[in-house]
């Protein structure tokens, strides 16, 4: 039994001009499309029935779409049939209806050589929840545990919402659309790039760890970007004044998605998770506020040859900010080594690191930040 309870969303999306809402499977645009376009006219392409229809002939579409309909039509998992989009170019130019086309990636697309509606529909993206929606309910232990997507904060048993997740996503996204003909090998591909949560991304090691080829490890990272399940970040190299790593950054979009998939042993311990998860929690914050409010950062990691870092840069016409992240109660010198190096190379940057400190602290060059505080009010460091 689950709690069916509904968080309001930041996302604002245009009310004049058709628009695609992407993100991934379970991010809650069904349900926030449902809460806000109450009188659409609604086609889910998870369907089946639908489906089969529309895919034999995407023509059809007009045939069920009532005469003068003047309200909203939502057309759920458009990257189904990408075919679609010709038939809703068609109708948005004849007869100046206005879509809602949801999908899990632009990317699968543009892939498939379809054109996004030639700029006549505004795209947005869908996040977990922040910590901005979940307002009370936000509990930085759960969160850490099993993530913000909308039902595993909800339901009686997040555990076995999140692993039936992984099995549902595989089957539906990755086996049936055909991305990897050996599901065997992409499990365990998925198993061992968990261990790459929060790491400089090394191929050649996950394929070795993996019993894989380099070039169909590369493959599977692209098809867990395409399907908006994880992201790689670059390194930070403007107006660069040390040598730099030249490899990326991985993580997976969601906390509880990582510790999901991450395999756990009677080895492991919760300090070798707590550390990528609170990096991952805090990435998934950042990524979505920068979103949702339209700030336009780039984010980046900093990662010197000498192994000074710092976890995320974000950098555009609103400035430039620094970010390091520790789980430490007591942050040493040797911790805040790789923000004071990017803060001398950069002196108009503001630095911050966030950690498990009760009171925030004011330093001349950079402030430590409560960890909670900072996840609860991200947008006041951006």
């Amino acid at each position: 039994m689950s709690n069916e309870k509904y968080y309001k969303r930041i996302i604002q999306t245009t009310r004049k001009n058709s628009f695609f809402l992407f993100g991934p499977r379970g991010t809650g645009k069904t349900s926030w499309l449902k809460e806000n376009f109450k009188k659409s006219l609604y086609f889910d392409l998870l369907d089946s029935a639908t489906y089969r229809k529309l895919l034999a002939h995407p023509e059809l579409l007009s045939d069920l779409i009532p005469d003068n309909f003047n309200n909203w039509i939502v057309i759920d998992e458009i990257q189904r049939i990408p075919e679609l989009l010709n038939e809703v170019h068609r109708l948005i130019e004849g007869k100046d209806y206005k879509f809602i086309l949801t999908g899990s990636s632009a990317r699968k697309l543009r892939k498939k050589g379809i054109n996004l509606l030639a700029g006549r529909a505004f795209t947005y993206e869908m996040h977990p929840l922040t910590a901005i929606e979940l307002k009370k309910d936000f509990s930085l232990e759960k969160s850490l545990k099993f993530g913000h997507l909308p039902k595993a904060y909800t339901t009686d048993n997040p555990e076995e919402f999140l692993n039936s997740y992984i099995e549902t996503y595989l089957k539906e996204e990755v086996a049936e659309e055909g991305l990897t003909r050996n599901l065997a090998n992409f499990y365990r591909f998925l198993e061992v790039a968990s261990f790459s949560q929060g790491e400089v991304l090394n191929l050649s090691e996950v394929a070795r760890e993996a019993d894989l080829k380099r070039d169909m490890v590369e493959s599977y990272f692209n098809i867990l970007e395409d399907l908006l399940i994880a992201v790689r970040i670059q390194v930070f190299n403007k107006r660069a004044k040390r040598v730099l790593l030249k490899r990326n950054k991985f993580y997976f979009f969601d906390v509880g998605i990582f510790r999901a998939i991450r395999p756990i042993g009677p080895l492991d311990t919760e300090s070798e998770l707590s550390g990528p998860a609170l990096e991952t929690l805090v990435l998934q914050e950042l990524r979505a506020i920068n979103h949702y409010k339209k700030l336009n950062y780039t984010i980046y990691f900093w990662r010197t040859k000498t192994g000074l870092e710092v976890d995320f840069i974000l950098y555009g016409k609103n400035g430039l900010i620094a970010i390091e992240v520790k789980c430490k109660k007591n942050p040493t010198k040797n911790d805040l080594k790789g923000l004071l190096a990017f803060k001398k190379d950069y002196p108009e940057a503001k630095c911050y690191m966030f950690c498990n400190v009760k009171h925030r602290e004011y330093h001349k060059d950079f402030e430590i930040v409560p960890i909670e505080e900072a996840i609860k009010n991200i947008e006041g460091f951006l």
